[in-house]
């Protein structure tokens, strides 16, 4: 073994201090993706009320430790009455790191997680559909909280006041459609 010096070690001390700082400060940023589209690019078809009205793949990634379970809303504030909800999805396992396309509607879902009810009346993916005119953009938001949530109704104003105070992190990817 080589002979270190005392500054040496002072010198392997302080590099062994920032590179413990920096992995504590290094977790990842939480993201939600898809191969779908590309963040601010339109959505397809497939994925709208234009075609097949199926739900994106997505997958998540950067959870924060301590996450008891995941939320997601999708919507449109570009909607001419205000703010059109998509999509409603939450107590999602927490090891969940992506949903296939073409999630069937219903409120149970695999592993436990719930599918609320939409702005369309319907459980489940319900995909862009705005009037004719100007593009509009679908916010994908993903949620990560410490704890399962109860709202008093699956519907996206009762499951965001019950996320109140649990949300850990959050990440967003937004699509365009117009018709």
């Amino acid at each position: 073994m080589p002979q270190v010096g005392k500054r040496g070690w002072m010198y392997l001390l302080v590099a062994a201090a920032v590179l413990a700082a920096h992995s504590v400060g290094a977790q990842a940023k939480m993201e939600i993706r898809t191969e779908a589209f590309a963040p601010g690019a339109p959505i397809p078809d497939k994925y709208t009320c234009a075609g097949d009205n199926l739900s994106p793949a997505l997958s998540f990634s950067g959870v924060p430790a301590g996450t008891k379970s995941l939320a997601l809303v999708v919507d449109d504030p570009d909607a001419p009455a205000g703010t059109f909800v998509h999509w409603v999805v939450y107590n999602i396992p927490p090891q969940t790191t992506h949903l296939e396309a073409g999630v069937q509607r219903g409120p149970a879902m695999r592993g436990g997680a719930v599918q609320g009810r939409n702005d369309f009346g319907q459980t489940g993916y319900g995909g862009p559909c705005p009037p004719p005119g100007s593009p509009h953009h679908y916010h994908f938001r993903l949620y990560a909280l410490n704890s399962p949530i109860t709202p008093q109704s699956a519907t996206a104003p009762d499951v965001e006041r019950a996320m109140q105070g649990h949300i850990l992190a959050s990440a967003e990817m937004v699509g365009t459609f117009e018709r």
